[in-house]
């Protein structure tokens, strides 16, 4: 069955890292495109990148491009999301989905 288990979440300073994975299964994960999306406390799941089966092609949502990078590695079956200058609106359940499927989602908090 499809298993997507994400990781990579924590705490961040305003202006802090944190790089996010991942590890997929269950399916043929180079023929699909992929995408991370979140959830803040009290809000609604808010989509935030895709990237396409090759990984050549990525797209954002306007709230996180030029600080967030997805990426991926066909060969071990992995999804990546780079977040640099964190702030703390970026705090939310982060979810990797394929086609319907949802991880469990990994928890990033940004707070001085």
């Amino acid at each position: 069955q499809v298993q997507l288990v994400e990781s990579g979440g924590g705490l961040a300073q305003p202006g802090g890292s944190l790089r996010l994975s991942c590890a997929a299964s269950g399916f043929t994960f180079n023929i699909y495109a992929l995408s991370w999306a979140r959830q803040a406390p009290g809000k609604g799941l808010e989509w935030v990148s895709g990237i396409y089966s090759d990984g050549r092609g990525t797209y954002y949502a306007d709230s996180v491009k030029g600080r967030f990078t997805m990426s991926r590695d066909n060969a071990k079956n992995m999804l990546y999301l780079q977040m640099n200058s964190l702030k703390p609106e970026d705090t939310a359940l982060y979810y990797c989905v394929e086609a319907g499927y949802w991880g469990q989602g990994t928890q990033v908090t940004v707070s001085p």
